[in-house]
């Protein structure tokens, strides 16, 4: 049977996986978005639907001092004696933590702080009731991956960090999960940098602590090397096991439109794991995979599709919604107009490093496009609201309705870094617009009109622009946002979205 990669497409990162009974829960990063670490729910590892969020008020997770791609880094979840426990980073705010929940699609518990420094944390809990966290740190000089064992109940040290394993020499050893597999302990770690020589490497021991043994056909996941491949950045991995006894490995990778640029950030990919008659994982094709994969797969167990069209009728925004760090309240409402998104435009704009007035969902699909009905009523010059496409504070594309030297005005910008510009404005009539970002591979085109059958495109923008290679350090991918921003002063007038629609081939 075949299945198609990736299995959750768009800005979703570092995966972790765990089980209950016949139940997959994964959660991936989320970075300087709002609410954190999306968790996901699958009967078959195929099929996908989002439940909900692991954080989503501000004393779990605040956010205002992080940077673009600063915020959540790699979570791990895992479920044991009835509680679901998802660990991770807050690199711009409290460090380590986890948090805890009996529903992982309900209400998560308060942080339980770790005090440790190590970025990745993962929990593994061993048959004799000890838990062991396992993250990456320079301990005793050395780079690489560390281990104590802690309370699980109070987060609290009960040995010294031990560094237990370099990796296998590749830079940046990190995303460590420990596993005990027929009575010996697997350390599964990611190396190379989360960019084109990502790989996956494994070694294993008799002790949690080491020594550990380096698989002898390390690295077990790699597309390093290989300029053909669509499929790029192999790494960050975790391994699960099937009620059937099957073995699959879930890791993030990246869809190429071009040699070399992606622009949709790193997705989250399954493979199928063998096992070698020394007891070695073998992943995929021999350390490869594909877009599409064989495999003896689980009885499929597929979700109601979701509509393309956001109405914005309930009492809460859907789960594929996102904030760009923790918003201001007094910011938005679905309950100002009703069956509206209400936006009320702050002095933050989309260039500042801050909480503007602003909703975003992923773009998971290189041919797509994005839709909205905006009604606003600028007074001065400088308000505006709009749709875009976002990467971060130096990279994205707007369509917007502004005001410019007193003219109601439709207008493109693109920025680039220290580059922004208006690339074409148009004069707008007094009523509501629809606006509309189309994409394929290769650009996106921008453009508005007075009803959705009417549309015309005013300028266009390279997606490669928006890459992570042009972006640089970036570590997210690109978001569909609905904004409101007065540049400098708070607008006169909230800005009103009718609808939302996101639409793909």
């Amino acid at each position: 049977m075949r299945y198609k990669n990736p299995i959750i497409p768009g800005f979703h990162p570092d995966p972790s996986i765990c089980r209950k009974g016949d139940d997959f829960y994964l959660v991936t990063s989320s970075f300087e978005y709002f609410p954190g670490v999306p968790i996901f729910h699958s009967r078959d590892l195929i099929n996908w639907r989002q439940i909900g969020h692991c954080l989503t008020r501000k004393s779990q997770l605040p956010l205002e001092k992080a940077w673009a791609s600063g915020g959540i880094f790699a979570p791990t979840i895992r479920y044991h004696g009835g509680k679901f426990y998802m660990v991770t980073t807050n690199v711009s705010g409290f460090g380590n933590f986890f948090v805890t929940a009996t529903d992982p699609a309900g209400e998560w518990s308060d942080p339980v702080m770790l005090p440790i420094g190590a970025i990745d944390p993962s929990l593994f809990f061993d048959d004799d009731g000890k838990v062991y966290l396992t993250g990456t740190e320079r301990v005793e000089g050395k780079p690489g991956i560390s281990q104590s064992e802690i309370d699980i109940e109070t987060g609290k040290q009960l040995s010294q960090t031990k560094h237990i394993w370099d990796g296998t020499g590749g830079r940046y050893p990190e995303g460590p999960h420990l596993y005990k597999i027929n009575g010996m302990y697997y350390l599964l770690i990611s190396e190379g940098g989360t960019e084109y020589g990502h790989y996956v490497t494994i070694a294993r021991s008799k002790s949690p602590w080491g020594p550990f043994e380096s698989c002898p056909h390390n690295p077990i996941l790699t597309h390093r090397d290989t300029e053909d491949e669509i499929i790029q950045g192999t790494g960050h991995a975790d391994l699960i096991q099937a009620v059937n006894g099957s073995w699959w490995l879930v890791f993030l990778a990246y869809r190429m439109t071009a040699p070399y640029f992606h622009h949709l950030g790193r997705e989250t990919f399954l493979a199928p794991v063998s096992w070698d008659k020394d007891g070695w994982p073998i992943i995929g094709n021999k350390g490869r995979v594909s877009l599409e994969m064989e495999a003896d797969l689980l009885a499929p167990h597929s979700f109601e599709k979701e509509d393309s069209r956001d109405d914005f009728d309930e009492d809460k925004l859907k789960l594929c919604w996102n904030f760009l760090r923790n918003p201001r309240e007094d910011s938005w409402s679905l309950r100002d107009r009703p069956s509206w998104l209400c936006l009320r435009g702050l002095e933050t704009s989309l260039s500042d490093i801050g909480s503007p007035a602003l909703v975003c969902r992923r773009q998971q699909h290189f041919d797509c496009q994005a839709t909205s009905l905006l009604d606003f009523k600028p007074t001065r010059d400088g308000e505006e609201a709009g749709l875009a496409v976002y990467v971060n504070d130096e990279h994205h594309y707007e369509v917007a309705l502004t005001m410019i030297e007193g003219e109601r005005c439709v207008i493109v910008r693109r920025t680039v870094g220290d580059l922004s510009a208006i690339v074409a404005k148009e004069r707008a009539q007094d009523k509501s617009l629809v606006l509309q970002i189309r994409a394929d591979k290769d650009h996106y085109y921008l453009g508005y009109g007075y009803n959705k059958d009417q549309l015309k495109i005013i300028a266009k923008g390279y997606t490669k622009l928006l890459a992570k290679e042009v972006t640089f350090n970036g570590f997210t991918g690109a978001m569909f946002a609905l904004y409101a921003t007065g540049n400098g002063k708070p607008c006169t007038n909230p800005a009103y979205f009718d609808w939302f629609d996101y639409e793909y081939k």
